[in-house]
């Protein structure tokens, strides 16, 4: 098999698999890798991005950090789509709720995902498109999270360009009916629409902007486990 380099992966077209979860933290692709996937395998580690491949309940899954904001996932979506055949992607992360009966350790599924980012202007578009996820990873995530018994919302995210903020811009998104914040998912929607793949985005409530309350290290790593597994499960 021979490899293939972009400016962010080398790795062979084989390495991955038709799906490949994406947390923002290579330490979380690591610790995902070794908790649940057997045979795992390193398949990139440019830039200390780490990538890994194994088998969850005998399917044959992939796990590879996305870094921090659009622009990061935008790369490593773009090339994971385009040069390494990858079919679905599924981010996994954490979303602070503007929504006060939205609380932490809850899912939110990202049906759609508004956006303050410029990202979508690349694509020379007469007009505003409106960034959604793949309905048939949805309608999985949905499916699993009922057997599996979790507290879950579908609807829109806000993928925004800044973290650090006064907060007051928030409260017009909960008017819209905007369930949470995070920084990702409109541009991985984005690439996958262009690409014709699929993509989702679920996240594990970290903190709420309304009510203020927020996890500990010990409860996120419990509410983050139901959040992996669920995306194991579906992929």
């Amino acid at each position: 098999m021979s490899q293939i380099k972009t400016p962010h992966i080398c790795a062979s077209k084989e390495d991955f698999a038709p799906t490949v979860l994406m947390p923002g933290d290579p330490l979380r692709a690591k610790f995902i890798a070794e908790t649940y996937l057997t045979d795992a395998v390193l398949v990139n580690n440019v830039r200390g991005v780490q990538g890994y491949t194994g088998y969850y309940k005998g399917k044959r899954v992939s796990v590879m950090a996305s870094g921090m904001g659009m622009p990061s996932i935008g790369i490593y979506s773009y090339e994971l789509f385009n040069t390494f055949g990858v079919q679905n992607i599924i981010r996994i992360g954490s979303a602070g709720s503007v929504q006060p009966d939205l609380h932490v350790r809850n899912l939110v599924f990202g049906q759609g995902a508004c956006t303050n980012s410029a990202y979508a202007t690349q694509f020379g578009l007469n007009g505003t498109l409106a960034p959604i996820a793949s309905y048939t990873l949805l309608e999985k995530a949905v499916e699993t999270a009922k057997q599996m018994g979790l507290t879950y919302k579908v609807g829109n995210v806000l993928s925004s360009d800044t973290f650090y903020d006064d907060g007051e811009g928030a409260i017009a998104w909960q008017k819209m009916g905007v369930l949470a914040v995070e920084m990702e998912a409109a541009a991985l929607y984005l690439n996958a629409a262009r690409c014709g793949k699929n993509a989702l985005c679920i996240c594990t409530i970290s903190d709420s902007l309304v009510t203020g309350e927020a996890l500990s290290a010990e409860q996120r790593q419990t509410s983050f486990h139901e959040m992996m597994e669920l995306a194991l499960t579906i992929a």
